[in-house]
């Protein structure tokens, strides 16, 4: 499953719905999300790909804190 936060909203979905694979790199998934959601590829320049031990992967933009 790969959670995705992009400009405010949450989506889930599956690795085949977005075309993508656990091998992939994080430039990689991000330039295929770029693809999935027809936006300019360096919009997710500044997203984090979060691989979680249970095999799922959430992807949204980096926190900034102070």
């Amino acid at each position: 499953m790969v959670h995705i936060r992009f400009e405010g909203r949450s989506y889930d979905v599956t690795e085949t719905q977005i075309g993508i694979t656990e091998s992939m790199t994080d430039t990689a998934i991000k330039q295929q999300l770029a693809r999935h959601f027809e936006v300019s590829g360096d919009r997710f320049n500044d997203y984090v790909c979060d691989r979680r031990p249970s095999g799922d992967l959430i992807v949204r933009p980096e926190a900034v804190y102070g």
